[in-house]
Formats: C-alpha cells, structure tokens, sequence
C-alpha cells in the first residue's frame, strides 16, 4: 500500500500471544521500521529488513516496513508502506530526469538538484518524507526502528516522529567513503568521490544525537565510535545472522569440482573482488578446472573487468544477479568453496550463509568478517585482506582437500546455529526497543 492510501494504522491489527522468554515483554509492540533502500539483491539493508521483521512478526509484534524504491521484498505478515522518492537511479535510467508532472513537492526538487550535482540525496529526502508521514500518525506506533537512514528529518525525538526512535548503523560508511577515494584513478574521481559521499556529513551530525544505536558486531560498535563520535554507551551490539532454514545443506545437491562462489558488487572496492580475481588466476595454474560464480552486478569496465581480461578468465568467471533464495542456497551448496574476499565488512552475511549451508569458507581478516567467520583453522580459512597471493594459497588447500572441506564446513554451521540466527537477532532487537522505550517514559516525566 501506498503512504497516501493508508486508512487505518498497525493497531487495528495488532498481534497477541507473544512466546515466554521471548523478549517481548508485557504486549506486543507496534514497530515503524525505516529503510531508504530495501534491494533484496544488493548489500544487505534488504536482507536485514525482510528478515528481522520477518521474526519479529513471529514473535508477536506488528511490524510495518516503511520504505522507498527499490522496495524490500517482505515475507507474509509484514506490510509494506510504500513512501515513493523519485527513483533517480533505477535501471535501466540511472541518473535520469524527472518529467514535470513527477514532481510533488519541495522535497523531490532537493533530490533532484542533489543528484544532478553528484550527491547523494536518498537519506536525506527520505528521512524528510518519513517525518512528514510519522507526524501524520503520531501515536499509532510505540517505536521506530531506523536502518541507518541518519537523515536529518529524524530528529527532534517523539515529540515530532511519535514515538522513540532506536537506529541501526551496520558500519559507518565513512569506511566505504574512504576506500571509495583511495581507489580513484585522479584528483577529479576523488573530488566525485568526494561529492557523492557529501551526506556521510549528515550522518555523522544525526549519529551524535541519537538516544539509541544498535550494530552488529563489536567492530561496527567501536568504528561507529571512532569514525561518528557516539558515545559509546549508546551503542548496543545485536548479533544479526543467517536463516538456518533456509541456509542448510542438502547432500542431494551435487558438489561442482572447482567451483568457488562469492557476493560481490564489481564496481565497490571495499569488496575486494579484485584480489579475488588476481588469485583465481594463481589458483587456475594449479588446478585449470577452478571457476568463480560472482552473485552480484558486473561491471563492464574498470578494475575488475580489467583484471578479468588481463588474466584470460572471461571464461572462468560468471556473474549471476537477481535469482530466488533457492537458487541462491543451492548454487552455495554447490561450491566446494565459499570467499569472502573483502577489505572490510561491518558483520558479513555471506559469511555466516555459507557457513550454515556447510559450505567451506575462505575469508580474510577485514573488519568484523573474524567475529563471524571465526578460528582459522577450525571454522574458516582467514588471510589478511588484499593479498592476493595468501588468498589463492587458501583456496588451493581448501580445493584439494576433501577432508579439511568437510571439517571447516561442519563446524561452520554449528558456529552459525550457536551464534547467528534471525530469531536471536529479533529477540536482541525487542530488548533494545523496550529500554528505548522506558528511557523515553523517564525522560517524558521530568
């Protein structure tokens, strides 16, 4: 449904009977769940809204996802609210413009003039629209959880969004901003680089003044104090992982000999998918029958497509994007091995996927990828991030024996299984809303 056709709020549907233990408390919670950009197939904003609403909702508690383009793919139970920007970077016309009559108000003339100087206004217009439509109905949700939207129309408390407000911020993206700039070719792709991230700005002002912050791993928890200046007893870490479910192993699914499979977008240095690349090449002289499945967008040039045409692997790498869970789950299966090349990661879904699937996972030390990926040697393969020399080493012992495949995948899923599920994450999340909630009470009586 569409923001302008709502007629009746979440409470006309609220849930009852939450599980003992649950974390729920004493009534199920009404929850306004933000996210600027709920992609399914691209970074995991998508992944983390459709699945921790997902168990939530089992949990008890009415969660409304209020979103923009592209919007989430949500599982049954969960609605979504459809809050439209003017999609400024859908395909097949990324960066386009806007007929007349597509514009509305002064909010979408701010994001087109952002776009058109090279920002990046998605955060900040969507958090001016989410403001306008949660003012509009005040009172209609106990909380509101924001995914790292940090815009400035958040701000100003329940006395202006209706209720409290709890964020979560995966890692600061002054990371991404940083690897982004350093990777330019010249001066002029850093001042673009620059440009783009303007908001990163923004979001360090909002981060300040936040009451609550949840993040996934206690990397993401100390960088957020570093990198955004919060204080550090406003941050609260809530493990997120792997649908255990889903992400099984199936012995019915056959193994394919030299398959190695990676997330990854071509085009975002943070990545690391180059050095993936560079060590397929290594890898490919031991063992011609390697291959890489890239789940991700491919680029058709720069540093990825250029390493792939200087190695000779055009034949050696595929790139899949857009396939159900399934096939997801099944191609994972199907690997003999799972990377995670990254420079850094925030927590690393990949990662905990794999691993729950039974697959065996090589990864580097970037970030938080060791909190989840854990040991190497016991649960994982770890080298350290950019050497593409010690990344082909791994994947070649990994490749050529079956008994180490078995062990590190093995204990890769009982990691998971103890550590990383959706349902652990939902329960963590419902404490932090509570105590957001009765901080708001306190605060609203003195």
């Amino acid at each position: 449904m569409t923001a302008e056709a709502i007629e009746t709020g979440p409470g006309a549907s609220r849930a009852v009977g939450l599980r003992p233990g649950s974390g729920g408390g004493d009534r199920p919670l009404r929850i306004a769940m933000l996210t600027y950009k709920g992609n399914p197939f691209c970074g995991g904003q998508g992944v983390y809204v459709r699945h921790l609403s997902r168990e939530l909702a089992r949990l008890g508690h009415h969660v409304e996802v209020i979103g923009a383009q592209p919007y989430p793919v949500l599982d049954e139970g969960v609605p979504l609210t459809e809050l439209p920007s003017l999609d400024l970077y859908r395909s097949p016309d990324p960066f386009r413009t806007p007929k007349r009559g597509e514009f509305r108000d002064w909010v979408d003339a701010v994001e087109f003039a952002t776009m058109r100087t090279g920002g990046f206004p998605e955060p900040l217009t969507f958090s001016l629209r989410a403001r306008r439509h949660l003012a509009a109905r005040s009172g209609e949700f106990d909380v509101v959880h924001d995914n790292q939207t940090l815009g400035y129309g958040l701000l100003g408390g329940p006395s202006v969004i209706g209720a409290p407000l709890v964020t979560t911020i995966h890692h600061p993206i002054t990371v991404d901003r940083q690897l982004d700039i350093d990777a330019a070719a010249d001066w002029k792709g850093r001042l673009s680089k620059r440009r783009w991230y303007g908001f990163t700005r923004m979001q360090k002002r909002v981060a300040r003044r936040l009451p609550s912050v949840l993040t996934v791993s206690g990397t993401s928890q100390q960088e957020i104090v570093d990198h955004l200046g919060v204080r550090g007893d406003r941050i609260h870490v809530v493990h997120i992982g792997a649908d255990t479910e889903l992400f099984s192993p199936d012995p019915a699914v056959a193994e394919v000999p030299g398959r190695i499979v990676t997330t990854s977008s071509a085009d975002v240095p943070l990545k690391g998918l180059v050095y993936l690349i560079e060590a397929l090449a290594k890898v490919r002289a031991e063992q011609p029958d390697a291959h890489l499945v890239v789940v991700g967008r491919r680029a058709e040039d720069g540093p990825v497509a250029a390493a792939i045409e200087r190695y000779g692997l055009e034949g050696a790498v595929e790139f899949v994007k857009g396939i159900s869970d399934r096939e997801l789950v099944d191609l994972v299966r199907s690997a003999q091995v799972s990377c995670v090349p990254s420079l850094y990661e925030g927590f690393s879904l990949p990662a905990a996927e794999a691993m729950a699937t039974g697959t065996a996972l090589v990864a580097t030390t970037g970030g938080a990828i060791p909190e989840v990926a854990g040991e190497d040697g016991r649960t994982c393969l770890a080298v350290p991030p950019g050497d593409a020399g010690a990344l082909a080493a791994a994947l070649c012992r990994v490749l050529d024996d079956r008994e180490l495949r078995l062990r590190l995948g093995a204990a890769g899923r009982e990691r998971v299984l103890a550590n990383f599920t959706w349902a652990r994450a939902a329960e963590g999340t419902a404490e932090r809303y509570r105590a957001a909630m009765e901080r708001s009470a306190v605060v609203g009586t003195r």
